[in-house]
């Protein structure tokens, strides 16, 4: 059966997209941590990051390094996090979190709660940031 990642990868979910590539799929967080949490997925449904092969782990970063710029552009933060847990979905993925301290990548924390509205006034902001 199919991950709820791939399912958003194949268009069958709604998000709100940041970035897309043949080998990764960036989008918002619908239970972010923070305003401007990004995950970003391998195309390739892969339980676990250390499965991935080689050039793909590596592949990893460098497509999530421009979608970390951009969010550290978008909000007022000392950089972008980055984490990677991997037991809440059966699908390898990354989270880019804004963060001022290692307590803001705390995934024990309640999350915050956005509209619709703001998940869209968000992802804007990344895609503006992302483009210029």
């Amino acid at each position: 059966m199919a991950s709820i990642f791939s399912k958003i990868i194949a268009g069958e979910i709604p998000c709100y997209k940041i970035a897309e590539n043949e080998y990764f799929f960036a989008f918002l967080d619908i239970f972010p941590m923070r305003e401007g949490h990004v995950l970003i997925v391998p195309r390739k449904e892969t339980d676990k990051i250390f499965d991935l092969d080689d050039q793909l782990l590596s592949e990893w970063l460098v497509f999530a390094r421009p979608i970390a710029k951009a969010i550290e552009r978008s909000f007022p933060c000392d950089r972008c996090g980055i984490s990677v847990i991997g037991l809440e979905v059966p699908h390898a993925h990354m989270h880019l979190v804004p963060i001022n301290s290692a307590d803001d990548l705390n995934f024990t924390r309640p999350k915050i709660k956005l509209t619709a509205n703001q998940l869209k006034e968000v992802q804007e902001k990344i895609l503006t940031a992302l483009k210029g």
